[in-house]
């Protein structure tokens, strides 16, 4: 299923974003992206469950 790949995606986009080593200043901007692919995650998530 293409939504379980998009699921897929995004928790690791929140991944690699978890580790970046970001200066103070960018700090705000990557927590931002995080809460969008936890936010994501969860749609693609409630997606699957609705699906099977």
């Amino acid at each position: 299923m293409r939504i379980k790949i998009c699921r897929k995606e995004a928790k690791e986009t929140h991944y690699w974003l978890d580790l970046l080593d970001v200066p103070f200043s960018l700090s705000s901007e990557r927590k931002l992206l995080m809460n969008e692919a936890v936010e994501l995650v969860r749609m693609f998530t409630a997606m699957v469950k609705k699906l099977i």
